[in-house]
């Protein structure tokens, strides 16, 4: 049988380039834009798939990257794989998405499972870090970058954020407004982001001017956990009650703001809510989330970028990059205290 599938050579000769050039458009490595259009152009009239197995038979290369997260549904790794994926994809990648569940056990045995060299590097958020983690990122036998926990001390490359300051940054803003009874709906304070938000908001609540300072700790990062442990917090003294809730990320914050609802109490009037990690969920949500932006898209595309690099060259030292927060004020702080209805 005679296949009809198309060549790489058809495509080089209905675009008019060499195939050194078709083949670089088409992975998009060392074309130029105009370049790459016109070679897919032909591509598609031509009906022609790359041999994806017999590249990576050639190369020695899988050229997937995982990309492993606790929560596979959480939208601050969605966007995050959409930046990952933005960058990756122009240089013939695809982003393979694994979830490590909440423990660090758990994450150890997936960065030792890449020995089997089902993808070419990963990009993991670890939502606990502990040596055992890092000693196996160490002896990782394919490039591995982590997002969150700084690893500049470890020798592993890593995009960090200062969620610390970020939670510093909501408190102020609170306390500028007027707001003098705030409360902190946290999540585990065992995790990597739990901790270092803890500690922004404690070095914060010692600094203000404050009639009364609450905290609470979720049961996760979620909605649900929110609406639970932001009712335990509103159920204090309600007599006094809090006039500001900091929640550690927008989930919980959504949970709190249905909490506040359920006292028959409004947002941002009686109670104004602050987020983290400016999701999209957060931003159309009513009333809009006054969130810290941690840079969740600009961390992806810096993670991705690092990845390829060190796809090209494994050996090159391991790189730190900083992404700072950024406070996005919004309807849910909107209202002074004590203003207008």
């Amino acid at each position: 049988m005679t296949s009809t599938r198309a060549t790489l050579m058809q495509v080089a000769e209905r675009a008019g380039v060499s195939l050194a050039s078709t083949s670089r458009a088409l992975h998009g490595a060392g074309a130029s834009k105009a370049m790459v259009e016109r070679v897919r152009a032909a591509a598609e009239e031509l009906g022609y798939s790359p041999d994806a197995i017999g590249r990576s038979l050639r190369m020695k290369k899988t050229f997937q990257v995982a990309f492993a997260v606790a929560d596979i549904g959480n939208p601050v790794y969605v966007e995050m794989m959409r930046a990952i994926h933005e960058v990756l994809e122009p240089h013939g990648y695809r982003v393979v998405v694994m979830s490590t569940g909440d423990t660090s056990t758990s994450t150890v045995e997936l960065v030792r499972s890449l020995g089997s060299g089902f993808v070419d590097g990963m990009i993991v958020s670890p939502l606990r870090t502990d040596d055992a983690l890092i000693t196996e990122i160490q002896q990782a036998p394919v490039p591995v970058v982590v997002i969150g926990r700084a690893m500049d001390d470890r020798g592993i490359s890593s995009v960090s954020t200062d969620s610390a300051g970020g939670i510093g940054e909501a408190v102020r803003h609170l306390h500028a407004i007027g707001r003098r009874r705030i409360g902190f709906l946290n999540g585990p304070v065992d995790t990597t982001p739990g901790a270092s938000r803890q500690r922004g908001f404690d070095a914060v609540a010692g600094e203000i001017a404050a009639e009364r300072i609450e905290r609470e700790v979720a049961a996760d990062f979620t909605v649900s956990a929110g609406l639970e442990a932001a009712r335990r917090l509103l159920a204090r003294s309600p007599e006094d009650r809090l006039d500001a809730l900091v929640a550690a990320n927008d989930l919980l914050a959504i949970g709190a703001i249905r909490a506040v609802r359920e006292l028959g109490l409004s947002v941002p009037e009686d109670v104004a809510v602050t987020g983290m990690d400016d999701t999209e969920i957060g931003r159309v949500f009513q009333p809009s989330l006054t969130s810290v932006s941690l840079g969740t898209t600009e961390r992806g595309r810096a993670a991705a970028r690092i990845m390829l690099q060190l796809a090209d060259d494994p050996g090159q030292a391991a790189q730190q990059i900083s992404v700072g927060p950024e406070l996005v004020i919004r309807e849910s702080t909107s209202v002074p205290a004590g203003g207008a209805r």
